[in-house]
């Protein structure tokens, strides 16, 4: 069989399966094509260029250190409404050992920006609730066993606190309580 005749025999192949393909899935036909986690929200379809690209540079650090490095360095961020708050994950340090610098930010002023108290070095937070100047978090991080040199994890609870007068000035008191 001569390379032509099998490239005929395949196309014509594929096209019968194709023919026999109901491309309009039933009302009960559930179709889902994603190759992400299950928490990761669908795509959207692709954007279709509409004029000419503009190329970017690279942002030169200002005499200033306007903290783009380190703004890139953020991995989480939590908002916490009625607050002017923020609760913030920065990547660094030891990757086998934590690694997320957690911090909680109060924003004062335009002037003045942001008052920023660092809560902790974890693996990851999660926001379990928020009032009035609190918040619930679950830790996760690593632990190190001393005598053997082994690395852990553990879950646990903590209560960020605060308070702040009326004048809406970042809180000049913070305190972080273990919880159950």
């Amino acid at each position: 069989m001569s390379v032509r005749s099998s490239f005929l025999s395949i196309t014509i192949v594929a096209a019968l399966s194709l023919a026999a393909c109901d491309a309009t899935p039933s009302a009960k036909t559930t179709v889902t094509t994603t190759t992400e986690g299950a928490d990761t929200p669908p795509q959207a379809a692709a954007l279709t260029a509409s004029g000419a690209p503009e190329p970017l540079t690279i942002a030169e650090p200002s005499q200033s250190d306007d903290g783009l490095q380190w703004a890139a360095s953020v991995v989480k961020s939590d908002d916490i409404p009625r607050e002017s708050a923020k609760l913030f994950g920065v990547s660094g340090g030891d990757p086998a050992m934590n690694g997320l610098q957690t911090y909680i930010a109060f924003f004062e002023n335009p002037a003045d920006g942001w008052a920023i108290y660092q809560i902790g070095d974890f693996l990851d937070y999660t926001v379990l609730s928020h009032a009035n100047g609190r918040i619930d978090l679950d830790i996760h991080e690593s632990t190190m066993d001393e005598a053997t040199g082994n690395i852990g994890d553990r879950h646990r609870k903590i209560i960020v606190q605060w308070t702040q007068d009326a004048s809406d000035t970042a809180p000049t008191l913070l305190t972080v309580t273990p919880a159950q």
